[in-house]
């Protein structure tokens, strides 16, 4: 059983759609945003204070629960767990884990920034908000380009951890107020990965659940 320590955010749902593709069980402790992140419990998860983080308490290998926070890490050791959306060797591999990695580094990081100074900061940086807007614009360039090359999927011709982690970071399109009209390839792919039961599943996950501050609940999945 995995434990999955999650609230719903882009990366939350990274998270909660992967075990949905690969139908893994587990169960789910929904946070408050509010401080749960910071609490000595979940420092004892994950020191770095960021959501989420799973503890597998059945590895593989049959040896003592394992914890794994950064959504990178936590995709990549559940794509090797259930032996999906990962290929095992060999150049496929090397693709996924490249965009895999500018995803966390780049795309994740810079829509974040372009969200926050253009949604939440108590007064507007004229800068700021220039300088992501940019970079967010140049980052689904990127993503369009590379889409015209690989057809369906970002990585290559299969659905994989790539396409998992990019997909709720472009979800957030409409609210950064950028259209994908201006991307076609990544509308295109956009539309395909939305219409997938299990990735609608990951998304769904916990919207029944009222998050209050402080207070953690759980929900099996996947018995």
């Amino acid at each position: 059983m995995i434990e999955l320590w999650y609230a719903p955010t882009p990366n939350g749902w990274k998270i909660t759609i992967m075990l949905e593709e690969c139908g893994l069980p587990y169960r789910l402790r929904t946070m408050s945003l509010r401080g749960d992140q910071h609490s000595d419990a979940y420092a004892r998860i994950c020191p770095t204070g960021k959501m989420p983080a799973i503890v597998d308490e059945t590895p593989n290998d049959g040896g003592a629960p394992r914890t794994l926070f950064e959504t990178g890490a936590i995709l990549l050791y559940l794509a090797e767990k259930s032996g999906q959306f990962m290929p095992q060797s060999g150049a496929g591999r090397d693709s996924v884990l490249s965009w895999l990695m500018w995803q966390v580094s780049a795309l994740g990081p810079m829509l974040g920034q372009n969200g926050h100074f253009l949604l939440y900061a108590p007064e507007p940086v004229p800068y700021a908000q220039r300088r992501f807007r940019e970079e967010a614009q140049r980052l689904y360039g990127v993503l369009d380009r590379q889409l015209a090359r690989t057809g369906a999927y970002i990585a290559g011709p299969d659905y994989s951890i790539a396409d998992i982690a990019c997909f709720p970071w472009v979800m957030t399109h409409k609210a950064q107020r950028f259209t994908l009209d201006d991307y076609p390839q990544v509308k295109r792919w956009y539309a395909n990965l939305r219409a997938r039961p299990a990735l609608q599943r990951g998304l769904a996950i916990g919207r029944e659940q009222k998050l209050l501050g402080g207070e953690t609940q759980r929900k099996v999945h996947g018995e």
